[in-house]
């Protein structure tokens, strides 16, 4: 179960959460500095103590932001599948319900075969990502490879199948600080799950009920 809430973490690093893209970008989506930028909460504001922002061009900010909100997307979806791999064991209909124990093993337990599938569906949605974000590399200089297209805002490539992106501005800053802030504690969540499964060998579950 959790190898494949860990595909949908995976594959979700290029799609899940984003908000939509329409024919006309807002004020807000082409200024790109950080001054500008959203995500900045009391009492912390915008936390940046090594002054990365303040060294950083708007090309390579950009850059920053798209690397944060792809985490955090990958983080919320690994927290999901941490707990529900582990409240599942030994019930789900899926390998005959044969895998057990903490998240961080279960995917030792998964029979041969998923991980080929667990690559072809990343090199799926990350090469959609790629054909959003990213410039041709047959168009980049050789000192400029990675560089996101002008027009591109992070985190923006399209997938909003609910129509949940605001057309107003500062409500879409809104949302998009909502999921920057929840990334931010999910990849500290993701990062606590598997130091202390590792520590101890116990499930986050099992932790919560001692």
């Amino acid at each position: 179960m959790y190898k494949l809430a860990l595909i949908s973490a995976l594959a979700g690093s290029a799609a899940a959460f984003a908000p939509a893209q329409t024919g006309a970008r807002s004020t807000s989506l082409n200024a790109f500095t950080a001054a500008d930028l959203p995500g900045a909460l009391a009492p912390m504001g915008f936390f940046d103590p090594l002054g990365f922002a303040e060294k950083a061009d708007e090309a390579t900010l950009k850059r920053y932001r798209e690397a944060e909100v792809t985490h955090g997307r990958v983080a919320m979806l690994a927290v999901i599948g941490f707990l529900v791999g582990e409240a599942v064991e030994g019930s789900s209909f899926l390998f005959d319900a044969s895998i057990s124990g903490p998240a961080i093993s279960h995917p030792g337990q998964v029979p041969g075969g998923w991980d080929a599938l667990i690559i072809a569906g990343i090199g799926f949605a990350e090469l959609q990502r790629a054909k959003t974000g990213w410039v041709d590399p047959a168009d980049v200089k050789f000192d400029q490879a990675g560089a996101l297209n002008s027009d591109y805002y992070p985190g923006d490539i399209g997938f909003d199948p609910l129509g949940l992106k605001p057309e107003d501005s500062e409500e879409l800053d809104v949302m998009i600080t909502k999921e920057l802030q929840n990334g931010r504690l999910a990849m500290l969540a993701a990062a606590g799950f598997l130091a202390q499964e590792a520590v101890d060998g116990k499930g986050i579950l099992e932790h919560f009920s001692s």
